[in-house]
C-alpha cells in the first residue's frame, strides 16, 4: 500500500480539532511504553483524533494495521455518514503543531478535515473497508526516517465509532524485524548492564553487613532487600525489551517487571522515610506522625504502580488513559513531597537538642549527614522527575533511549550515596564523639544557619 493524500474537505468543528491536536503535540513530552504489537478495542468513541502509537522509524520501516468489527452510530437522526471522513493516518510528531497552525488557523474553509491535511500521510479511510466484513488489512513502508504517530481521525464527531484495531510497527535490522523504536534498540543491553551492577552492589552490601554483624540494624537488611529487588527489576526489564524487539510481545516478562517494580517503589520510599526519621540509627521507634507518613505513602505507592501498569499496557487510544496519567503524576508529586517531612522533623529536633543536651559534636555530625541526605534527595527527585521528563520532550527520537540511561544513572548515584553514608560500621557518624571539637561544634551550631529549613 502506498501513501496518498485526500483532497476532500469534510465537515468538522475547527476549535475542537485545534484543542485535540495541541494536546497530541504535548504528548511528545510524555513517555510511552515501548511500541510493540498491540490490540486495541475502541467502543462508542466520538473523539475527533485518537492517538494509537508513536514510533521512531528508519528508512524502510513498516507499519501494519488491521481493523475489524467496525460499526458506528449517530447521536443525531438526521446525520449522514461520509465514510471518507474517518480513517487512519501517519503524522510526524513535529507536524502536529504545523497542522494545527498552518491548516486549521489559516484555513478559510470551516469544513477543514485533518485527513485532508498535506502534512499527514493517509493510510486509508472507511471507503476502503470490505463491504462484507467491515474490515481492513494493510501495511505501508516508510520512505523517510523520522518519528511518526499513528492516528485515527474522525471528522464527523456526531458519530460514535466502535472497532477492533491491531497494529504492528517495526524496523529492519540486519534483515530481521526489530519492534523497538530506533532510539530504544540498545535498551536491552543497558538494562542488562544495570542488572550486573546492582547484583555486584548487592554482593558488596551483603559482605559489608556480614563483616559488621554487631552493628547491623533492621534498616540495613531492608536496604539490602531493596538492592535485590532493584536487580531483579533490571533483568526483567532487559528480557522484556529483548523479547519485544524480536517478537513484538514481552512473553510475560512485563508482568515480572511490574511485580518487582511495585516492590522496588514501595521499598525505596520506605527506606527514604525510615532513614529520614532516624529509625534504627537515632532511635528504635517511630513517632505517631512518622507512622502516619508511612501509612499515607505506602498505599499511594500501590495506587501509583497500578496507574503505571494501566498507562503502559493500554496506551493513549483508550478513553481513560489521560485520567490515569493525571493520577500517576499527582500521586508521584504527593509521595515526593511527603518524604521530605520526616527529614525536616529530624533536622529540627537535632537542632533543638543541640542547645540543651551538651553533645554538640555528635549533633553537628548528625545534622551534617541529614543535611547532605536532604540535598541529595532533592537533587535526585528533581533530576528524575523534572530534568529527565523535560529532556524526553526535546531529545531527537534517535536518542530518546538516553533518558533511560540518565534516569538509571541518577538512581544508581542516589543508591550509592545512601548506602555509603548509612552503612553498618563501628565508626558510624551517629556514634562518634570527639570531645576536643565539642566547643568548636557548639560555636558552629550557634553561628551556622544552613541547618535551618
Amino acid at each position: 500500500m502506498r501513501f496518498y493524500n485526500s483532497s476532500k474537505n469534510l465537515h468538522h468543528h475547527p476549535p475542537t480539532l485545534l484543542l485535540i491536536l495541541y494536546a497530541l503535540f504535548l504528548t511528545s513530552s510524555i513517555p510511552f511504553a515501548s511500541s510493540e504489537i498491540k490490540d486495541t478495542y475502541i467502543f462508542d468513541d466520538s473523539r475527533t483524533v485518537i492517538l494509537f502509537e508513536q514510533f521512531g522509524f528508519t528508512e524502510g520501516g513498516q507499519v501494519a494495521i488491521s481493523i475489524k468489527d467496525v460499526s458506528w452510530k449517530s447521536r443525531s437522526r438526521k446525520a449522514e455518514l461520509n465514510p471518507s471522513s474517518m480513517g487512519f493516518f501517519l503524522a510526524r510528531d513535529s507536524s502536529f503543531s504545523t497542522i494545527f497552525m498552518n491548516d486549521s488557523l489559516q484555513s478559510k474553509d470551516e469544513s477543514f478535515c485533518v485527513l485532508s491535511s498535506r502534512y499527514v500521510k493517509l493510510l486509508f479511510n472507511f471507503n476502503d473497508l470490505s463491504m462484507n466484513t467491515s474490515a481492513y488489512n494493510g501495511s505501508a513502508s516508510i520512505d523517510e526516517a523520522d518519528e511518526y504517530s499513528l492516528v485515527f481521525g474522525n471528522c464527523q464527531p456526531e458519530f460514535e465509532v466502535s472497532m477492533y484495531v491491531h497494529t504492528e510497527m517495526y524496523n529492519f535490522q540486519d534483515g530481521a524485524k526489530n519492534f523497538l523504536p530506533i532510539g530504544q534498540t540498545f535498551l536491552p543491553k543497558i538494562f542488562l548492564s544495570m542488572f550486573l551492577i546492582y547484583t555486584c552492589f548487592f554482593g558488596i552490601w551483603s559482605f559489608v553487613c556480614f563483616k559488621q554483624r554487631p552493628t547491623v540494624d533492621m534498616i540495613h537488611l531492608i536496604m539490602g532487600a531493596l538492592l535485590f529487588v532493584k536487580a531483579l527489576k533490571m533483568i526483567c526489564a532487559s528480557e522484556d525489551e529483548m523479547y519485544v524487539s524480536k517478537t513484538g510481545t514481552p512473553h510475560g516478562w512485563d508482568v515480572a517487571f511490574y511485580i518487582f517494580g511495585f516492590f522496588k517503589g514501595i521499598m525505596l520510599f520506605t527506606v527514604i522515610i525510615l532513614i529520614g526519621t532516624g529509625w534504627s540509627f537515632l532511635k528504635p521507634y517511630l513517632q505517631e506522625r512518622e507512622k502516619n507518613v508511612l501509612m499515607i505513602v505506602i498505599p499511594l505507592q500501590v495506587l501509583e504502580n497500578i496507574a503505571y501498569v494501566v498507562i503502559s499496557e493500554t496506551g493513549p487510544a483508550t478513553k481513560d488513559w489521560w485520567t490515569w496519567n493525571q493520577i500517576f503524576l499527582l500521586i508521584d508529586v504527593i509521595c515526593c513531597c511527603a518524604v521530605f517531612f520526616p527529614i525536616v522533623w529530624s533536622i529540627r529536633n537535632l537542632k533543638e537538642a543541640s542547645k540543651s543536651d551538651g553533645k554538640a559534636a555528635r549533633n553537628l555530625q548528625k545534622l551534617t549527614l541529614f543535611k547532605n541526605f536532604y540535598i541529595c534527595l532533592v537533587m535526585y527527585l528533581y533530576f528524575t522527575r523534572v530534568v529527565v521528563s523535560s529532556m524526553e520532550g526535546i531529545l531527537d527520537y534517535r536518542y530518546e533511549g538516553f533518558t533511560y540511561v540518565l534516569s538509571e544513572g541518577a538512581s544508581l548515584a542516589f543508591y550509592v550515596f545512601i548506602f555509603y553514608n548509612f552503612q553498618p560500621t563501628e565508626k558510624n557518624p551517629y556514634l562518634v564523639i570527639d570531645e576536643e571539637e565539642e566547643l568548636a561544634a557548639e560555636q558552629i551550631l550557634q553561628d551556622d544557619d544552613s541547618f535551618e529549613l
